[in-house]
């Protein structure tokens, strides 16, 4: 929307893992040119059980300093839980463009034929007023049954460094949903935490082959694209990702960022 003096400045995309890569994939197909950082807080990993005063913080804190070295054109947080609880206060801090990941609500609303719609996501993010708020605005009428699924992070983890799943971890980490009374009239399942589409095939077995699945990546990436519309785009150097956890234990993720076009990995 407006010009950037300098168009070699970065996208950055957070997240407290790799589950934000599902939301790189979708910006780069809409912006092959885009110069990127990818940044995994592994070493806050997970914010799902933290409390709200724990993620604003280490989210504003992160960011800021982040903001300060990379100087990056506009912030994406590639997570659910710390945009429902940190987007705001985020914004308040830094003068540049923050797109904040919330759960894909009001597109299940639309899908849905039987009215009922499953919410997986983590302890902190279905909680949040800011999902009671998506709910009443845009489901109105319709059925949402919320589960916590924490239990799914760390398989999506593994998938992506190339290690097996074990499908009855998927099916215990569901079976809560499927529990709840009126789970039986479920069609539309929203993955509200970027790591969930990791697992998409394990998640149909567990749900049923007949349940739509939705997140919100391909609407994130649409509004990094309108947000930085008729910017210029270089790369100075080629796309990296951070950890601020071990740089050993990144490591091992490193074809898998390749084929997201992230050709380095460094330590924050």
């Amino acid at each position: 929307m407006t010009a950037i003096t300098d168009p070699s400045a970065p996208i950055l995309i957070l997240d407290t893992g790799v589950g934000g890569l599902t939301v790189l994939g979708e910006v780069r197909k809409m912006l092959p040119e885009a110069p990127v950082i990818f940044a995994a807080d592994q070493a806050g990993l997970p914010y799902g059980t933290k409390s709200e005063a724990e993620v604003a913080a280490r989210v504003c804190g992160l960011l800021g300093r982040m903001a300060e070295r990379y100087r990056p054109r506009l912030i994406c947080i590639a997570c659910n839980t710390a945009s429902t609880i940190a987007l705001g206060m985020v914004r308040d801090v830094l003068e540049i463009p923050i797109v904040g990941t919330v759960p894909a609500i009001k597109p299940a609303a639309a899908l849905t034929k039987s009215g009922t719609i499953g919410l997986l996501g983590t302890e902190a993010t279905i909680r949040q007023t800011y999902v009671d708020n998506l709910e009443h605005e845009f489901a109105a009428g319709k059925t949402m049954l919320r589960h916590a699924a924490p239990g799914l992070v760390e398989p999506a983890e593994r998938k992506l460094r190339g290690k097996p799943v074990d499908q009855s971890e998927i099916d215990t980490a569901v079976a809560g949903l499927l529990a709840k009374p009126g789970a039986e009239t479920i069609d539309t399942v929203v993955l509200a935490c970027t790591h969930f589409p990791l697992l998409a095939d394990e998640l149909k077995i567990a749900l049923g082959e007949h349940i739509n699945l939705i997140d919100g990546a391909e609407g994130i990436a649409k509004r990094i694209e309108f947000l930085t519309r008729g910017q210029e785009f270089c790369r100075s150097k080629p796309d990296f990702a951070v950890t601020t956890g071990p740089l050993e234990a990144f490591v091992p993720l490193g074809p898998a960022l390749a084929q997201y076009g992230i050709e380095d990995i460094q330590t924050f």
